[in-house]
């Protein structure tokens, strides 16, 4: 499985030139980009670049507006009801979250929901802005219907997710970003890119029975609430997303279960409804952040069945996953994705697409390879201005098949050196190495 290393600056100013391309203004651009790049840094690729043409669509067509800015309709001292005025779903959750937090800070408690809005990415971004003020931070989201409920076989809700930041002390912290189906769409739709077959209880066919094709979740389908089958507590998923509906859809009065458009339909407005909020522990019993470090350590610190694989908390695989990222000096992506963003890239007319170095084989674990690289900038131009070589050294983690120092690998010329104390990293595609596996670290 072919994988390459593009790091977040790369990336995010890739999403930020296609979507100002299209005539995004620069800072809503900017809002996407960031949300998109978090979500692929915290192992979420369902909703990062894999998302990316589904926002370019929606403001070539004009069903998201891209002039304006969110609207205060009404409000209290504690709450606000938000126009989000079809704009990109990060700017209508960056305006929200804001509101929140001042809210918050002023009077405890902040209870923000919003109509009018997108896609948002992921839930857990803006639930993180409320750990920077050493608060709790909970975000919802009702989305397209995707999700069969128990007993049925006809989608009437959206996957829903919703997100929960609690500060602990030293800068650690509990971050519940889920859906509350048994996996995001987006996860389905990678492993139908690939060709790979999901796992069973993820999603259904037509007649509501589990598949693991996900042609099949795609085409009549859906997919199924947390819990998967009602024997298997799947009825508790589905109460969850009724839970989020309540919140959003109903109380923002925005659209709601199979009134909002169908997933990726091009000719009708979204109109999601979507709720922010924030609480100042300050407010409540004194030493929030001290207890909430001793339950994070209770989770931990307990006996885990099997030695090798310890207990974790909520936000733990995701920091696994950005340590990960920044040992390899990238965050590594299947180049099929990488491929199908070039092209839209190219459709857009956006200056030049995401620049990658090429790799041919494996690479040793106990040493950094120093290679001749090409620099390919994949684009609409194919000049040899797009091309250049140059020398450096590449740092992966996993050694896997075996490369030759001083042969022809791929596009480079690989030579075998000690590792210094502070290795550079480069870019690569490494064909027979996968440096990382997105669904075992990913929630």
């Amino acid at each position: 499985m072919s994988r390459c290393l593009i790091s977040q600056v790369e990336v995010q100013d890739f999403i930020e030139r296609c979507m100002t391309s299209v005539g995004t203004k620069p800072h809503h651009a900017r809002s996407l980009a960031e949300v998109l790049v978090e979500g692929d840094h915290r192992g979420h690729y369902s909703h990062g670049l894999n998302r990316m043409d589904m926002y370019v669509k929606d403001i070539q067509t004009g069903i998201c507006e891209k002039y304006g800015e969110p609207l205060v309709e009404k409000e209290s001292a504690a709450t606000a009801l938000v126009d989000g005025r079809n704009l990109l779903g990060p700017v209508v959750g960056n305006f929200c979250m804001n509101l929140a937090l001042k809210k918050a800070k002023e009077v405890g408690i902040g209870w923000v929901v919003a109509h009018g809005s997108n896609h948002y990415g992921i839930a857990g971004y803006y639930a993180m802005q409320a750990l920077k003020e050493n608060m709790i931070g909970m975000t919802f989201t009702n989305t397209s219907p995707l999700v069969v409920p128990t007993r049925g076989k006809e989608c009437t809700l959206g996957t829903n997710p919703l997100s929960v930041a609690a500060p602990a002390t030293n800068g650690d912290s509990f971050v519940l970003d889920m859906a509350t189906s048994a996996v995001a769409i987006g996860k389905v739709e990678l492993y139908d890119r690939r060709g790979d077959p999901i796992p069973e209880g993820w999603g259904c066919d037509a007649k509501g029975q589990l598949t693991t094709d996900p042609s099949r979740v795609l085409s009549g389908g859906g997919l199924v609430p947390v819990g998967g089958s009602e024997a298997t507590g799947g009825y508790k998923g589905y109460g969850l997303g009724m839970m989020v509906e309540v919140f959003c859809g109903i109380l923002a009065g925005a659209q709601y279960s199979k009134h909002i458009r169908t997933w990726k339909e091009t000719d009708r407005v979204a109109n999601l409804g979507q709720c922010f909020v924030a609480i100042n522990p300050e407010n409540f019993a004194p030493g929030f952040s001290d207890r909430m470090s001793d339950l994070l350590s209770i989770q931990r610190g307990g006996h885990s069945a099997n030695p090798d694989i310890p207990v974790l908390v909520a936000g733990d695989p995701e920091r696994m996953h950005m340590k990960k990222c920044e040992e390899m000096g990238g965050i590594p992506y299947h180049m099929n994705v990488v491929n199908y963003m070039n092209q839209c890239a190219q459709k857009v007319g956006a200056r030049l697409g995401l620049k990658l170095w090429r790799l041919g084989l494996g690479v040793f674990t106990d040493c950094q390879l120093v290679l001749t690289l090409t620099l390919h900038c994949s684009g609409p131009s194919s000049s040899s201005a797009n091309h250049r070589r140059e020398e450096v050294p590449v740092c992966l983690g996993r050694s896997s098949g075996q490369l030759v120092p001083g042969q022809l690998h791929g596009c480079g010329v690989a030579r075998k050196e000690p590792v210094p104390s502070k290795p550079r990293r480069g870019f690569c595609i490494c064909s027979a190495v996968d440096p990382l596996t997105p669904t075992s670290l990913s929630s």
